[in-house]
């Protein structure tokens, strides 16, 4: 019963498997013909009351990680837009977290500071948090391929 791939292996034939395939890992190509105005209007409302809390939070977020306030912008927006394409749960709650920001900030500053060479200090929390999510999109592939 916990197969998350019982969907894409009862189908019969390539075609119809690839597009079962694509629903399981795009969920929005599912709701998304059913998508209608009234739900629109609902989830704009809804998008402006988060996003007043979830920008400054982000910039916020960015200071204290002792990076350049744009990035909290983009730490904003950017994961809740690539979670509404592939997330699979409509109340799920995407953003930054007090606690990311400060092992950030505790793990780059024991290596170089922030203030001193802060170009590197960028390289570094990119390269961070690159493999941090290389990581995590590796874990979820292989929950599906190891039993």
């Amino acid at each position: 019963p916990d197969d998350p791939f019982r969907a894409v292996v009862r189908e019969r034939g390539f075609a119809r498997r690839a597009a079962a395939a694509l629903r399981y890992f795009f969920p929005f190509l599912e709701w998304a013909p059913a998508y209608r105005l009234g739900t629109f209007k609902s989830d704009l409302i809804a998008g402006i009351t988060i996003a007043s809390l979830a920008i400054p939070q982000g910039i916020s977020y960015a200071k204290l990680a002792n990076l350049p306030p744009i990035l909290g912008l983009y730490s904003s927006f950017v994961p809740p837009l690539v979670y509404a394409m592939m997330g699979s749960s409509k109340d799920l709650a995407v953003g930054t977290v007090a606690v990311a920001s400060l092992l950030i900030a505790s793990m780059l500053g024991a290596e170089v500071s922030a203030t001193e060479n802060p170009a590197l200090y960028l390289h570094l929390a990119f390269t961070a948090t690159f493999f941090a999510g290389v990581i995590q999109a590796s874990l979820g592939i292989l929950r599906h391929v190891v039993p």
